[in-house]
């Protein structure tokens, strides 16, 4: 009888202590899922700051180079240099009447399931000195 209850007693233990296990599976689970849903959104951010970046200095270049009646049209830009999955990059140069050009980006990302999608206008400044002279 004696074994009988000492057995009994080791099941409980060991019941108890995969419960404890479970509990303590669950607790990190949900603690993992936050983290990555932390670093997703980093990494969507830091591609939309990227994808706006390449998409002005895209834009200057085309305003410096062509006249204001050549800007316009919106222009979807080849971003699989970038190494981005699921991205996009569409840019706007518009020179408004008597003001400094215009640049409209809009950019999408995609990582898992979440997805950025922004747009935004930005003055574009153009230099008046030439690259290719010498400074003064």
């Amino acid at each position: 009888m004696r074994d009988e209850r000492r057995a009994g007693f080791v099941l409980v233990l060991v019941i108890a202590a995969i419960a404890l296990v479970g509990v303590l599976l669950f607790v990190l689970t949900e603690g993992s899922k936050t983290v990555l849903f932390q670093a997703d959104a980093a990494y969507l951010q830091a591609v939309e700051r990227n994808l706006v970046a390449s998409g002005l200095a895209w834009a200057r270049q085309r305003a410096e180079a062509e006249s204001p009646g050549e800007l316009g049209a919106a222009v979807e830009l080849d971003v699989t240099n970038m190494n981005i999955r699921d991205a996009g990059l569409q840019v706007t140069v518009r020179v408004p009447q008597g003001e400094e050009p215009e640049a409209e980006v809009a950019t999408s990302c995609t990582r898992g399931s979440r997805t950025i999608r922004h747009t935004d206008t930005y003055q574009i400044q153009i230099s008046d000195t030439d690259p290719d002279s010498p400074a003064n």
